[in-house]
């Protein structure tokens, strides 16, 4: 019986998008649907044809000319009415970059794409993957584990499955594909938003001439960009980066120390996790969000002296103990060895007693088993040290603590928000220097 992608009910037309037939099931969208969710999106605007950018309208998606000179996607998959009538039961403010990952699975000659998505598209996964089947004829496996961002890429789960290509949707690349253990594609899933709107609401509530720092999450970084140009002539400004993040972009553990006098951060996107990120790293400057979901512009606020007193007490605790748990996360490539090898080093160096353990996930319950372990680093995610910390009954320290504890680092007054920076403060950070001996080799080399 075919159902619609919406509202899961059978047509209520004859005129029905086929999608495919693996499990002799037809998804289609129903024409009443369509109509009925028009209102909805109104809130996600594409720019006008004058306003689209480059980037969005060559990625082939939209109803745009694609720009086939910056992608190279051939005009056989770019022109091709059935795939791109299948496309068009996905949203249209979203770009799943269809024609691009088609392309990219058939010159991989792919025999099986393993799909990764965060909770928030798993709505699209089952459309995608039939999409990706029927116009590659590669088989195609949804990985349903949680994916909290980027970090949690799970290509060691992807090829145990004999996948030999993996689709990695919502998130920027922040593992390299050239260090992935097959082949990867990245699908941001730009997503277009009403930007005048947006433009409006700092317009009616910042006086012309004052300095706005404007971040996002990836998906909203292309609107950034657009947003700030629009705002440039009236406002001063500034779109920070914290490379390797894309300009504007930021994540819940990395974010920038802003280097010019700013009057506002303006974060568009939902949630607080990611805006809790810059206002650590920038404790005086004020804080708002724009929603572009609910259309809602909020002030926010963060409790600094309470997470300092908090962490800090933890760090205080840990310094005594005697035997200190390692936690390795195995979520995807949340844990990164180099990082769990340089707080090994610290300890090693201060002669304290450590084991270390390999955890998906971390919780409360599972380290109170632990009896004979007084305090624990986790080399997974530095936002469950800081935000959950209090939850457990050890000291659950960040790498960047345990440092602190063992007096291989001093505490910060502004706390680090680096943890994926390219500039952060000391090796318990991926991508320090002190794990790139090869690119500092080559630097020394051409200086001679």
């Amino acid at each position: 019986m075919p159902f619609c992608l919406v509202c899961r009910r059978p047509p209520s037309s004859p005129a029905f998008l086929n999608i495919r037939k693996p499990y002799n099931i037809i998804i289609f969208m129903d024409p009443t649907c369509i109509s009925a969710t028009q209102g909805t999106r109104k809130r996600f605007v594409r720019p006008a044809p004058s306003e689209a950018s480059t980037e969005v309208t060559h990625r082939g998606q939209g109803t745009s000319a694609p720009n086939r000179a910056a992608t190279h996607i051939p005009e056989e998959i770019l022109n091709d009415q059935k795939l791109n009538a299948c496309i068009g039961a996905l949203p249209g403010n979203y770009n799943f970059e269809v024609h691009k990952t088609v392309w990219r699975v058939r010159q991989a000659g792919a025999k099986r794409v393993a799909l990764q998505f965060p909770e928030g598209l798993l709505m699209f996964a089952c459309t995608l993957a039939d999409v990706i089947q029927e116009f590659t004829g590669a088989e195609t496996i949804i990985m349903g584990d949680v994916t909290y961002g980027a970090c949690c890429v799970d290509d060691f789960t992807a090829r145990a499955l004999g996948a030999d290509y993996m689709v990695h949707y919502g998130h920027s690349c922040l593992v390299p594909i050239d260090t992935t253990l097959i082949k990867m594609l990245y699908v941001f899933v730009d997503i277009k938003i009403d930007s005048q709107h947006v433009i409006d609401t700092l317009r009616h509530n910042f006086e012309p001439g004052s300095s706005l720092a404007l971040v996002g999450t990836i998906q909203f970084v292309a609107s950034l960009q657009s947003i700030s140009q629009q705002l440039g002539g009236d406002y001063s400004v500034i779109v920070p980066q914290c490379k390797p993040l894309s300009p504007g972009e930021i994540l819940g553990c990395t974010s920038p120390k802003l280097t010019q006098p700013a009057d506002a951060v303006v974060y568009i996107g939902d949630g607080r996790f990611h805006l809790e990120s810059i206002m650590i790293s920038n404790p005086s400057v004020a804080a708002y969000r724009y929603d572009p979901y609910g259309k809602v512009f909020s002030r926010e606020r963060y409790e600094h002296a309470k997470m300092h007193a908090d962490r800090r007490q933890a760090i205080a605790q840990a310094a005594g103990a005697k035997r200190f748990g390692l936690i390795l996360g195995t979520l995807g490539r949340q844990g990164n060895p180099d990082v769990l090898r340089s707080v090994e080093a610290i300890m090693d160096a201060a002669g304290v007693d450590h084991v270390t353990v390999l955890l998906s996930e971390i919780f409360p319950d599972k380290l109170a088993l632990f009896g004979d372990v007084d305090a624990w680093v986790q080399v997974a995610c530095p936002r469950l040290s800081i935000d959950w910390g209090t939850a457990f009954s050890k000291p659950l320290l960040t790498p960047y603590e345990a440092a602190v504890a063992l007096s291989q680092s001093p505490w910060q007054e502004v706390y680090p928000m680096d943890y994926y920076s390219g500039d952060s403060l000391g090796p318990w950070t991926p991508n320090n220097v002190a794990h790139k001996p090869l690119r500092k080799a080559v630097a020394r080399k051409g200086m001679m």
